[in-house]
């Protein structure tokens, strides 16, 4: 959106729970306001019902991929930066989900969206699915670091000499290594290095991102997101093989199993 000086800014509204969401996000802008790895808060105003947030135009940025050695340790950096954050005055925040780790109780439920995606064959999944679970769920979610906790490629940029990360509708304290696991099967998928060449000794997350995906990217597409799911399915293919290297599984074996 264009100002009358000329300049440009991002808006954002929404209503009923989007309305929820936005207040959170707006909270996060004020409790942190000045760090760097926020984009600037240029305004607000909530009447109740549809709150408008606007920030600073972001479109001179430049969104990854491609990725370079240097980009990833600079947003590694600025994790670091996020997890050492404090939030004392924010009033809103998500609560972390307690149950991230138990998606593959959710696969094994009901296998067969999972495997219609033909990454590994049922019995992989048989034979897999006791470890892949056990380790999951001994996932450390819980923490006092600031979590982002919807990290992508989509969500960050570069700006001039820092790193912003946008959307934090969904910010929550917890485990930080958490956001690193989450955005390494989106930054591998880009073209970025193998999961673990990052975060390694890490099975149990490398197992409960696999679990998430894995319980969601073979559900029915959704009509006001259309583009998740394909999404969801990429990250997958990086992050089961991953979850498989992490606890010595065989290969995947399905028709569609992706190739590293």
């Amino acid at each position: 959106m264009r100002l009358e000086d000329g300049s440009g800014c991002f808006v954002k509204t929404g209503v009923d729970l989007w309305a929820e969401r936005l207040r959170i996000e707006h909270d996060m802008y004020t409790g942190l306001q000045g760090a760097s790895f926020l984009s600037r808060l240029l305004a607000w105003e909530d009447d109740g019902t549809q709150p408008i947030l606007v920030l600073e135009d972001l479109s001179a940025a430049t969104w990854p991929p491609p990725w370079t050695p240097q980009g990833i340790q600079d947003v590694l950096d600025t994790l670091a930066s996020v997890r050492d954050a404090r939030v004392p005055g924010i009033r809103r925040m998500i609560a972390i989900d307690t149950d991230f780790g138990r998606h593959w109780q959710v696969v094994a439920a009901d296998p067969q969206p999972f495997l219609r995606l033909g990454l590994c064959t049922a019995a992989w999944l048989s034979n897999s699915l006791p470890l892949l679970d056990a380790t999951a769920t001994s996932v450390e979610l819980g923490g006092t670091d600031l979590l982002h906790n919807d990290l992508r490629s989509d969500n960050l940029c570069f700006l001039d000499d820092r790193v912003v990360i946008i959307d934090w509708d969904s910010a929550c304290l917890g485990n930080g290594i958490l956001d690193i696991a989450a955005w390494l099967p989106s930054l591998h998928s880009e073209g970025g290095p193998l999961p673990e060449n990052i975060l390694a000794s890490q099975p149990e997350m490398a197992s409960a991102v696999a679990g998430y995906f894995a319980a969601y990217a073979g559900l029915s597409h959704l009509v006001d997101a259309p583009h998740v799911r394909n999404i969801q399915l990429s990250q997958l293919c990086s992050a089961l093989p991953w979850a498989a290297r992490a606890l010595d599984l065989p290969a995947l074996d399905g028709p569609n199993a992706p190739t590293a």
